[in-house]
């Protein structure tokens, strides 16, 4: 599973409006941002950088004027985490993922039922559900909404659950699938509707959009014990690790 998702990695970057190719590795870059959580790097499986290479790659981040960054699965790619670690890169975080396939998916009984959006008001909607459901804990992007309309217009999907008041109750996305799989990501529920299965309702629904759409597999990051219980229950497995690093040099 981690060269699929490393294969993954690569050619979903290489779908953001600016991708660059340098040596083993791609870079995704979106000029309407400066987020480092959507302009990052990644190897491809198997590469060996060079010094060379990786001051190439870090200088297409400091041309444009970013952080930086690479998310990959190490198991992939084993010489690349010693090549950068040398080049003053250090760890932001390493998470594990959870692999869904058509085998194991599950939608248990009593799930809220769930939307897919079709008008500005109710990407708008979802946008302002997952702010809140966030909250200070990762960075709300400057236009979710139309960033969340991109996703599905480009292959992927969006689902959410519409709350007692007409508005969002929770939602989350998928990346359109490449390599035979696809990232499930930003799973969110407002406060005052947890525990009631909506993050289960979205996952689950999900991924069974992608299965149907040809990919073998869904896969995802938890954020603690208890996304992990959400995702195993409705049918998400142990994958592997994924590694983030950046420069701990400052920008010149």
């Amino acid at each position: 599973m981690p060269l699929d998702v490393q294969n993954f990695a690569a050619a979903n970057l290489l779908r953001r409006p600016e991708p660059v190719r340098v040596g083993g590795f791609v870079a995704g870059f979106d000029p309407a941002t400066t987020s480092p959580y959507v302009n990052y790097a990644t190897p491809l499986p198997g590469t060996a950088p060079t010094e060379a290479e990786v001051a190439a790659l870090v200088g297409e981040f400091q041309k444009r004027g970013l952080l930086p960054r690479l998310e990959f699965a190490p198991d992939a790619a084993p010489e690349v985490e010693p090549a950068l670690r040398r080049a003053g890169f250090s760890t932001e975080a390493m998470h594990e993922y959870l692999v869904c396939t058509p085998a194991t998916l599950t939608r248990p009984a009593g799930l809220p039922p769930t939307q897919s959006p079709a008008t500005d008001a109710e990407f708008a909607e979802i946008d302002a559900a997952l702010t809140e459901a966030f909250g200070a804990e990762f960075p709300a992007p400057a236009d979710g909404a139309s960033l969340l309309r991109r996703t599905q217009q480009r292959g992927g999907a969006v689902r959410f659950v519409r709350a007692e008041d007409g508005t969002c109750a929770g939602a989350a996305s998928c990346s359109a699938p490449a390599e035979g799989t696809a990232e499930l990501a930003g799973v969110g529920t407002r406060p005052a509707y947890r525990g009631q299965g909506v993050a289960a309702a979205v996952t689950s629904a999900l991924a069974g959009v992608l299965f149907e759409r040809g990919a073998g597999s869904v896969w995802l990051e938890p954020t603690g014990d208890g996304s992990r219980r959400v995702y195993e229950r409705v049918g998400f497995r142990p994958g592997g690790t994924r590694l983030y690093l950046r420069l701990a040099a400052p920008l010149p």
